[in-house]
């Protein structure tokens, strides 16, 4: 099953290494800033897509009663334990 919208990994060490160096000097090695992963995106979208994402969990945790939220957190640990051999 495809994940979601998201790109295939590149499983190279060297182009990984360089990925990690330049996104923490803030630059590309070549002193070029580097690409912005919002470029072509509506920036009213993009700031409600953070802000959903950020209080989503928080607001479904809260809404949750502890009955239902112990049947969902008992639910997920008999699938991970069906799964052992």
């Amino acid at each position: 099953m495809p994940t979601r919208s998201s790109k295939p990994r590149d499983h190279d060490f060297a182009t990984n290494a360089r990925a990690t160096v330049e996104e923490f000097i803030g630059e590309k090695l070549t002193g070029e800033p580097l690409d912005d992963p919002n470029a072509g995106k509506n920036p009213a979208a993009v700031a409600l897509g953070k802000l959903g994402g950020a209080k989503g969990g928080a607001a479904r945790a809260a809404a949750l009663s502890p009955r239902k939220r112990k049947m969902i957190a008992r639910k997920a640990a008999e699938a991970r334990w069906k799964r052992r051999p």
